[in-house]
């Protein structure tokens, strides 16, 4: 069973979701052959103040 956890700094829109959600459950049906009533994918969104790169908090005027 496929589990999918997706993790990105701010938000997605719900169209966005789904059409990830649909893109990856395919992939992985036609690469792995794994049944998309198997995928399970979970998003989490995150403020962008809890990501750093480069020392830098995303967002901020660091």
């Amino acid at each position: 069973m496929p589990y999918v956890n997706i993790r990105v700094a701010g938000t997605l829109t719900r169209e966005q979701k789904r059409q990830i959600a649909e893109e990856l459950t395919d992939t992985l049906e036609r690469i792995a052959k794994k049944p998309k009533s198997y995928t399970y994918i979970c998003f989490d969104e995150l403020p962008d103040e809890n990501w750093a790169v480069a020392g830098k908090l995303l967002g901020s005027e660091d």
